[in-house]
């Protein structure tokens, strides 16, 4: 039977404010446990939460990035469950009226000529709190509670189960975790729990329309776990329902050591939680001049960026899609043009996404941390522009500059004598010499083996360094080996 996955992300992003979403305890990572815990977070009697107006705004920017609905009304509710690190006993929420609904984000599944666009439907986003953190470590044999994350404001982001693999998810949590970033409203820190994502994976018969039972993979804090969680957890629920047995919905954790997800517990549904109004919260009402005050300060959003590119830029929509995945590669693309000129925009992009996003991918670096400035890179692509040094001997140089051996392109040219033979005079002598060596080739050629003129270009190639011009090199030897 082919199978056919059904995937839908839960993403928790932490909102980038200087306090808790009901308190004023400060929201600083590391801080020693339990300093940055008040009377509203650990729940002593009479205290009464009071809504951080900046948590709000972060989530209308997010409202406007994604196209959704921001509701003019909304409603914070009490989601009932028990554990240790809960004090209240209850988490403050959004279910029924939440502060965004719908929306979508445009993701790029994959690479190259493989890679496609699709388009993730978004249900809803949703203000809430988070509680606080079990430590299970060195305290002999005892838990420990640490209540500094207890209140920490974070926005509930959740998806249609429109997502078909595990590389589609993948691409849509990359693609959310660059927006929130982009937009100024979470650090993406996914060490530090800043950005937590949930996945609904089930399967069901190709061709079905009804959905499989799901079960939810909690707290994947990690885009590698997370491919590797979803493609284990598809293998398994297969391999269950194809031996005969039944898929229970539960929620279950990944081991990164053994790459297998396990059940935690069974899966709850909302009435299992008694979500009920709050009663020490009136309802949050955005009116349309806090929307557009909002609207005002946002920056250039990543959909608009990409259209921007291809026309201004000259460049293809996937090429202009790849460049504004980040505003720091967006950033870097455009001051590396505003160097190199205009006309060489192509150039930068592709030495952009080809060498220097290979390099980066190789080691696990950031862009803003990138060793070569974006005026080091428009100064290669200048010098290959305008014929000083060839597309090979542009890695060379790109080479060294990577590795700290140089930092100014043209001294670093000049000094290795990286200079293109450009002479036609030169490259002439050069190929009557080579074709002088190589008698068998020539006849080869002129018996109609193509081939044999590849192994001339690479003789002459060899005989210059890499230095002779490839074009000048291949019309040159064309018309010797013609006349």
């Amino acid at each position: 039977m082919e199978w056919e996955v059904v995937i839908g992300l839960e993403t928790h992003a932490q909102l980038q404010t200087k306090s808790k979403i009901f308190s004023g305890s400060s929201t600083a990572f590391g801080a020693a446990p339990n300093v940055q815990a008040n009377a509203v977070d650990i729940a002593l009697p009479g205290v009464l939460p009071v809504l951080n107006r900046a948590a709000v705004e972060c989530a209308i920017r997010l409202g406007l990035a994604v196209g959704g609905r921001i509701a003019a009304r909304s409603i914070f509710a009490r989601k009932n469950y028990f554990y240790p690190d809960l004090p209240k006993g209850y988490q403050i929420s959004q279910y029924e009226i939440p502060v965004i609904s719908g929306g979508s984000l445009a993701i790029i599944v994959g690479q190259g000529e493989q890679g496609y666009e699709k388009t993730v439907q978004l249900t809803r986003a949703h203000l809430e709190e988070d509680a606080g953190k079990s430590l299970h470590e060195d305290f002999h044999g005892k838990s420990g509670i640490d209540l500094n994350r207890a209140g920490t404001p974070l926005l509930e982001i959740v998806t249609e189960p429109d997502m078909r693999s595990s590389a589609e998810a993948v691409a849509y949590a990359k693609a959310l975790h660059a927006l929130v970033q982009w937009i100024g409203i979470c650090d993406g820190n996914m060490q530090e729990g800043s950005f937590r994502c949930d996945a609904n994976v089930s399967v069901r018969p190709k061709g079905s329309e009804k959905l499989g039972t799901r079960r939810e993979i909690k707290n994947l804090n990690s885009f590698r776990f997370m491919q590797q969680a979803i493609d284990y957890e598809v293998h398994w629920q297969i391999a269950t329902l194809e031996d005969g047995g039944r898929i229970e919905q539960a929620t279950v954790l990944f081991d990164p050591a053994t790459g297998e997800t396990r059940a935690m517990r069974s899966k709850e549904d909302a009435q299992d939680y008694r979500y009920f109004p709050d009663p020490d919260l009136l309802p949050l009402e955005i009116i349309p001049e806090w929307i557009a005050r909002v609207k005002a300060g946002m920056p250039e959003l990543p959909a608009e960026m990409k259209l921007r590119f291809a026309p201004d830029y000259g460049l293809s929509a996937y090429d202009a899609a790849m460049l504004t995945v980040s505003r720091e590669t967006a950033a870097y693309f455009e001051d590396c043009v505003a160097a190199a000129g205009r006309e060489n925009a192509k150039l930068c992009a592709n030495w952009l996404m080809g060498e220097l996003a290979a390099r980066l991918n190789k080691e696990g670096g950031e862009i803003a941390a990138a060793p070569i400035s974006p005026l080091q890179l428009a100064a290669l692509v200048r010098r290959i522009a305008d014929g000083t040094i060839s597309n090979k001997i542009g890695r060379e140089v790109f080479d060294a500059l990577w590795n700290g051996d140089a930092q100014d392109v043209d001294e670093l040219i000049s000094a290795r004598g990286l200079k293109q033979i450009t002479d036609g005079g030169a490259i002439e002598a050069l190929i009557a010499e080579v074709l002088a060596a190589n008698p068998k080739s020539v006849e080869e050629f002129r018996a109609g083996k193509e081939k044999a003129f590849n192994a001339l270009v690479g003789q002459l190639m060899k005989a210059t360094k890499g230095k002779a011009n490839p074009q000048q090199v291949n019309e040159l030897l064309r018309r010797k080996l013609s006349g």
